[in-house]
């Protein structure tokens, strides 16, 4: 060891200690790196076992479709529809306004509900509760109703992404009176907008029926049975046929009918509606835009392909017609003989 020892003076002695390998060094720091990388790692192990083995329940919160610039009055008639058949896309937040055509048969509602068609924000599905099974019941009633006012309801007039207005045409005599308290408080609870269309000429309108119903076995048209027709020809061809109306309980119907109308204002008296009648809509199109404005559309002009079928005074429509005259002249449903539109 004496050559570690070095001598400064006289009285003093330094020691110095050995130098250390710098291999050895290096070598104790791999090890040490290495096992704070193994540690490191086993940790990362642990954390990644313990997120797969868990299982997390995430809700997706959707942010609520509302118009800001809307009257206030009308967020119960606004809706936001989440069809099960189909995404709405971009039209999600568009807003939707459900309504229903009320009416009788051959009262012109098939005519009215094309012209409705033609908007292009509205979709009317027609006569959808004519088959029995979808009228059963109230509860086969209302699901029907979720159905077409949820756009999951199909038809040749579906316009369904970014419809602005849904609907259809539901006839008296189709269920609707006999639940018709149950029917208006799902109407009143949904927002849904009635469109009452009544005809106010009812011996038109029974001579519409008559011929309607005799052709639905006769199949004047080449064998084919048509309630609506698109040409001049048809027209004619249909309106040939004169039927004979029962004089005897002539005016009794006529009551009937009327009471049958006065009965449905009343039972849904209390939903949002307008009452609108044929001959007024023939004379007078601009109650189109009436109509319109109720449903909260854009106004539009709105067209029909449809050809009216009875045309010209009724004396050429009826067989009987010498009876008839006789019976209602001189009551309150004379002026029935003579209107024309």
């Amino acid at each position: 060891m004496a050559e570690y020892i070095c001598s400064f003076n006289k009285d003093t002695l330094i020691i110095k200690p050995p130098k250390k390998s710098p291999v050895l060094l290096r070598m104790v720091l791999l090890v040490l790196a290495m096992v704070c990388g193994v540690y490191i790692c086993s940790i990362c192990i642990k954390q990644s076992n313990t997120h797969t083995n868990t299982n997390f329940d995430l809700e997706v919160i959707e942010r609520p479709c509302y118009n800001y610039g809307i009257d206030k009055s009308q967020i119960p008639y606004l809706h936001y529809p989440k069809p099960e058949t189909f995404s709405r896309a971009e039209c999600t937040c568009s807003p939707v306004r459900l309504f229903v055509i009320i009416s009788m048969q051959r009262s012109g509602s098939g005519w009215f509900e094309t012209l409705l068609n033609s908007h292009i924000n509205v979709s009317s599905n027609g006569e959808i509760f004519s088959i029995k099974g979808r009228r059963d019941n109230v509860s086969s009633i209302l699901n029907t109703l979720d159905r077409v006012y949820n756009l999951d309801w199909f038809s040749s007039a579906s316009k369904n992404h970014c419809s602005a207005a849904v609907g259809f045409k539901w006839m008296l005599n189709q269920g609707l009176m006999e639940h018709h308290n149950e029917i208006v408080e799902y109407f009143n609870s949904r927002g849904v907008s009635l469109i009452f269309l009544f005809r106010r000429n009812l011996l038109r309108r029974m001579v519409s029926v008559l011929a309607n119903s005799y052709d639905r076995y006769a199949k004047l048209l080449n064998g084919t049975h048509k309630s609506h027709v698109h040409s001049r020809e048809e027209a004619e061809t249909l309106s040939r046929y004169k039927p004979t109306i029962n004089s005897t309980s002539l005016i009794d119907d006529f009551k009937e009918m009327e009471l049958t109308s006065a009965k449905a204002l009343e039972h849904f008296h209390s939903t949002r509606h307008i009452i609108l009648y044929y001959e007024d809509l023939i004379k007078n199109l601009t109650k189109l835009i009436e109509v319109q404005e109720f449903l909260r559309l854009p106004v539009m002009k709105l067209t029909s392909r449809q050809v009216k079928i009875h045309n010209g005074p009724l004396s050429e429509h009826i067989k009987n017609w010498d009876d008839v005259n006789r019976t209602l002249q001189g009551t309150a449903y004379e002026s029935f003989l003579d209107a024309d539109y």
